[in-house]
C-alpha cells in the first residue's frame, strides 16, 4: 500500500506533541498501556455477551518487553484484545477523525504538566510515543478477522498499511527508540513508569527480560501492577496516596483530585462506587457532547464508558466507577436507561455526592469556594433539574451580595434578614462590578438590605421564574418593578403625596420617550441617581430576554421597560422647570440612554446617543 500521509491536524499535533510535553515524556508508556486496557475490555465483553466470541481463549494480559543493544533500543507493548482492522488503523492512527483534535490544539499551553493531562483527555495518546521513538510499528489483528495488518510510521512523512502475518488476536506495539528514549529501555524505568501510573489497571501486565543467574541468562517474566479492581479493595485498606493514584490512571489528570467518594453496599442491592471530584473544570463541561467521566462495570466486567444516563447531567464533572453485582452483562443501552437496579444506585450516588460536597461547605469553607468556583453553574442547573434533590442543592449555592466580598450561603443570608424581610431579594446582570454599582440597589443599600448578586446567564434562568422558595422565601428580583413593595414605610407614603407635584413631569417625558418605554414612573429606590429602568413586574428582564434570543426564540417583540425617575435627584428638579423644547428632548432621551447603559442593555442608536453628549459638552465649556 502507498504511503499515505497525515491530516493537516495530525501533523500538526505530533509536532506539538513531540515538543511540548519533552519534560514528561515518560506518559507514552501510560498512554499505550490505557489503549490496551481500553482493547482487553472490549474483547471480554464481547467474549461473555456474544455467541461469536465466545470461542476466543481469552486470557487478558498486556506484555511489556525491551531490546537494549549498542546496535537498536526498543521497547515492545502487546495485548491480546480486541485488535483492529485496516478501517481501524486509518481512522485511530492516522486520521483522528474527532472534533476534540483541534481543540486539543487549541488548549495546549507549553506547560508539559498541563499538557500531559489533555492528552489523555482528548484521546491522542498514542502520539505521545513519537516524543521517545523515531520509528513505530503496529502489527494487529482484529478478532474473528482472517487478516492481519501492519502500521508504520516516522511520525512526521506519514503512515503506511500492508498485510502481514499474525497467529492471535489483539495488537502488537514496538517503538524504536531515539536518543530521548534510551532511558527507558531498561527493567527499573518501565518498572516505575507502571508503578506510577498504571498500577491499577484490572489486567496483568507482565514485564518479559533477561536476567544473568548463576552466570546462565534467563529468560523471567514478572507481573508488574497488582492487577485488581481497586474499587473493590477493602477501603480500610488503602491510604489517600492509592486514592489519588488511581484517581490520575482513570482520568490522565496529573494533579490530585480535589474529592473522593468511595461507597461499597451490601444488601438488597450490592455495588460499588469511586467517585472523584478534580480540582479543575473538565474541558467540555458545557459542551453537548461532552464526554461521560463514569465507567459502568458489571461485576469487575466494562460495560461503557460513553452512557451519560449513568449520572444526572449537573453533576457531568464527576469522574468514577459504577460496579453492580445485579445486572446481567447482556444489557443494553436501552434497557439500562429503564433499569430499576441502575436508578436506584444513581439515586443513593447522587445523594452520597451531594452530601459530601455539603460536608466539604461545612469543614473546608475555603476548599468548597474554590469548588464552586469550577462547578457553581452545573450545580445550579441541577436546582431546575433535579426536583428531588433541590432542597439539598440550594444549600450548596453560594453568593455574592451588595454587602459581602466574600460568599455567602442562603442560609446565611436568611439568618441576617431584617425581621420585616419575607422576601430573598436579588439583582440580575453580565459582571459584579457592575451589580454593585447599580442604582437599583440604592434603597437597599440606605436600608441595609442585602442583596443576592447574580452575574450568570444561568440564574435568570433558575431564579427568574418566580418558582423558586427557599424555605418559607420567596425570591424577588429587584430588576422588577414594584420588587422592593414590602420594604416601604411611612416616608415613602409621605413621598407619594409629595410626588403628585411632578405628575407634569412625567406626562412631558412620556410624550418624548413614546413608544420606547412601557410607563414613567416615580421612583422609591433611588437615592444618588436620577432615574433607573425596570421590568414590569410580568415581564421577563431585558438579561432574560437576551438569554430567549440566544436560545433561537426571537420570535417575540422586545418588551419595554419602565423608566424610573428620582424626584428628589437636581437634575430631576431642573427638568421639571425646563419648558418642552429641544433642550429638554436631548437631556431625557440622554438621561434614559444613561439608565439603558448602566443596566447592561444595549442602546438602539448609539451616534445619536454621542452627538447629544457632545451638545451638551459644548454649551457647558
Amino acid at each position: 500500500m502507498a504511503k499515505q500521509k497525515f491530516k493537516t491536524e495530525v501533523s500538526q499535533l505530533l509536532q506539538l506533541i513531540i515538543h511540548s510535553l519533552y519534560s514528561n515524556k515518560e506518559i507514552f508508556l501510560r498512554e499505550l498501556i490505557s489503549n490496551s486496557s481500553d482493547a482487553l475490555d472490549k474483547l471480554r465483553y464481547l467474549t461473555l455477551t456474544d455467541k461469536k466470541y465466545k470461542k476466543i481463549a481469552f486470557n487478558p494480559k498486556v506484555s511489556i518487553s525491551f531490546l537494549n543493544t549498542d546496535k537498536e533500543k526498543t521497547i515492545t507493548i502487546e495485548d491480546n484484545g480486541i485488535g483492529m482492522d485496516k478501517e481501524d488503523l486509518v481512522q485511530s492512527l492516522g486520521t483522528i477523525a474527532r472534533s476534540g483534535t483541534k481543540k486539543f490544539l487549541e488548549q495546549l499551553s507549553g506547560d508539559s504538566k498541563k499538557d500531559s493531562n489533555l492528552i489523555g483527555q482528548f484521546g491522542v495518546g498514542f502520539y505521545s510515543c513519537f516524543m521517545i521513538a523515531d520509528k513505530v510499528e503496529v502489527v494487529t489483528k482484529k478478532a474473528l478477522d482472517s487478516k492481519a495488518y501492519k502500521w508504520k510510521s516516522d511520525g512526521k512523512t506519514g503512515f503506511n498499511i500492508v498485510d502481514t502475518k499474525k497467529e492471535t488476536n489483539g495488537t502488537q506495539i514496538v517503538l524504536y527508540l531515539n536518543d530521548n528514549g534510551h532511558e527507558y529501555a531498561n527493567r527499573w524505568s518501565i518498572d516505575n513508569i507502571i508503578k506510577k501510573y498504571s498500577d491499577h489497571i484490572a489486567f496483568p501486565i507482565e514485564l518479559n527480560y533477561t536476567e544473568e543467574v548463576d552466570k546462565k541468562v534467563e529468560n523471567k517474566t514478572d507481573q508488574i501492577n497488582s492487577g485488581s479492581a481497586f474499587w473493590k479493595k477493602s477501603k480500610s485498606g488503602l491510604k489517600k496516596k492509592d486514592y489519588n493514584e488511581f484517581y490520575k490512571a482513570l482520568s490522565s489528570d496529573t494533579e490530585d483530585p480535589l474529592l473522593y467518594i468511595h461507597t461499597q453496599a451490601e444488601g438488597n442491592l450490592v455495588y460499588s462506587t469511586l467517585f472523584y471530584i478534580p480540582k479543575k473544570a473538565p474541558f467540555d463541561m458545557f459542551r453537548a457532547d461532552y464526554k461521560s467521566g463514569i465507567k459502568l462495570y458489571i461485576n469487575r466486567v466494562f460495560i461503557t464508558d460513553d452512557d451519560k444516563e449513568l449520572i444526572p447531567t449537573y453533576l457531568r464533572f464527576v469522574k468514577g466507577v459504577i460496579d453492580s453485582e445485579d445486572l446481567p452483562l447482556n444489557v443494553s443501552r436501552e434497557i439500562l436507561q429503564k433499569n430499576q437496579i441502575l436508578e436506584k444506585i444513581k439515586k443513593n450516588s447522587v445523594k452520597k455526592i451531594l452530601n459530601e460536597f455539603k460536608n466539604l461547605l461545612s469543614k473546608k469553607r475555603e476548599d468548597y469556594t474554590l469548588f464552586f468556583e469550577q462547578y457553581g453553574i452545573p450545580l445550579k442547573e441541577g436546582l431546575y433539574q433535579d426536583f428531588e434533590n433541590k432542597d439539598l442543592l440550594y444549600d450548596l449555592m453560594l453568593f455574592k451580595t451588595n454587602k459581602s466580598d466574600g460568599y455567602v450561603t442562603l442560609e446565611e443570608y436568611a439568618k441576617n434578614m431584617s425581621k420585616d424581610q419575607k422576601s430573598i431579594f436579588f439583582l440580575t446582570g453580565s459582571k459584579i462590578n457592575e451589580l454593585k454599582n447599580s442604582p437599583l440597589l440604592e434603597v437597599c443599600n440606605s436600608k441595609n438590605i442585602e442583596v443576592l448578586l447574580m452575574d450568570h446567564e444561568i440564574d435568570e434562568m433558575v431564579f427568574g421564574g418566580g418558582m423558586h422558595k427557599y424555605k418559607d422565601f420567596d425570591f424577588k428580583s429587584i430588576n422588577h418593578a414594584n420588587a422592593l413593595e414590602e420594604l416601604g414605610d411611612k416616608k415613602d407614603k409621605e413621598k407619594d403625596k409629595t410626588n403628585k407635584n411632578i405628575d407634569s413631569l412625567i406626562k412631558k417625558i412620556k410624550k418624548v420617550l413614546d413608544n420606547q418605554v412601557k410607563d414613567v414612573v416615580s421612583s422609591k429606590r433611588l437615592a444618588n441617581s436620577p432615574v433607573c429602568v425596570v421590568a414590569d413586574s410580568n415581564d421577563p428582564t431585558a438579561q432574560m430576554q437576551d438569554l430567549m434570543k440566544q436560545m433561537g426564540q426571537a420570535n417575540f417583540d422586545t418588551v419595554k421597560p419602565i423608566f424610573e425617575i428620582n424626584p428628589d435627584h437636581k437634575i430631576v428638579k431642573k427638568l421639571s422647570k425646563m419648558p418642552n423644547n429641544k433642550q429638554f428632548k436631548d437631556s431625557v432621551l440622554l438621561l434614559f440612554d444613561q439608565a439603558l447603559l448602566v443596566s447592561n442593555i444595549k442602546i438602539e442608536n448609539p451616534g445619536d446617543f454621542i452627538s447629544r453628549i457632545n451638545g451638551i459638552l459644548e454649551k457647558s465649556l
